[in-house]
């Protein structure tokens, strides 16, 4: 699922082509928007928050989609040849000069704008936002003492932003082994500096090869020892955590 970084890129990418622009159609399609047609309205602004794309179109709706597992948006020329087949279309923009179609996107709705912010409040601090709060983040974080940090840096309510990819190389980063509960990680806001940083430095530039992610059985950058992946998470929510057992050892209070 992409993270962010990636959602942010998507964002500027959209906020570029859209915005100030009147659309001239939209398509929904989607059972419960098949008959909303905001054409006529101009989009003003797509930002995001966490990992949630919200475009913003007229002075009454907010469009909010999220590209989950393997949703996308393309930015198209009118009569260019869409990158993906018709059917997996879930969204369709046009103005004069440009058409973005989101494809398999994994939420769609329109949210009344007096109720955006209402509607995303269950979300921690944003990492890559302009309303970046650590210190609550930190007290977010702080409240599931016994939580492993590997969940609780991905659990969207303490910090919005931050996904299975990024929880194991910032604790790689910081020598911390995912199982290892909250209560024990030393220094809980150096971690969130560590994931702000990454995330930013991330959506600017070309991100370097991953320390542990997706290298089961690689070598460790720092000590050349076999990256190893476990299982984590909710029997119905498990994602892979990589790791470096040497250079991550596992502590007392982990489990």
């Amino acid at each position: 699922m992409p993270e962010g970084d990636a959602v942010l890129r998507t964002a500027h990418r959209l906020d570029r082509a859209l915005s100030g622009q009147l659309l001239a159609r939209t398509d929904f399609r989607v059972p419960q928007l098949a008959t909303v047609d905001l054409g006529g309205q101009r989009v003003e602004s797509t930002s995001t928050r966490g990992k949630h794309l919200l475009t913003r179109i007229g002075s009454d709706w907010t469009l909010h989609t999220h590209l989950k597992m393997e949703g996308s948006w393309a930015i198209l020329r009118p009569r260019q040849r869409w990158p993906k087949a018709a059917h997996l279309a879930r969204v369709v923009l046009e103005t004069d000069t440009t058409h973005a179609v989101g494809f398999q996107l994994g939420v769609v709705e329109l949210i009344p704008r007096a109720e955006e912010a209402a509607a995303f409040a269950y979300l921690g601090p944003d990492l890559l936002g302009p309303d970046w709060d650590e210190k609550e983040a930190a007290r977010r974080l702080s409240d599931h003492q016994d939580q492993p940090i590997f969940d609780a840096l991905r659990d969207q309510r303490n910090l919005a932003g931050l996904g299975t990819m990024w929880a194991a190389e910032v604790c790689f980063t910081m020598g911390v082994h995912p199982t290892t509960v909250v209560a024990e990680v030393p220094d809980l806001t150096r971690m969130l500096r560590v994931a702000r940083l990454k995330l930013d430095q991330a959506v600017t530039r070309r991100p370097p090869v991953n320390a542990v992610y997706g290298r089961s059985r690689a070598q460790c950058p720092r000590c050349a020892g076999p990256v190893r992946r476990i299982e984590m998470g909710g029997p119905d929510r498990l994602r892979p955590a990589y790791f470096c057992p040497s250079c991550q050892p596992e502590r007392s209070g982990s489990r």
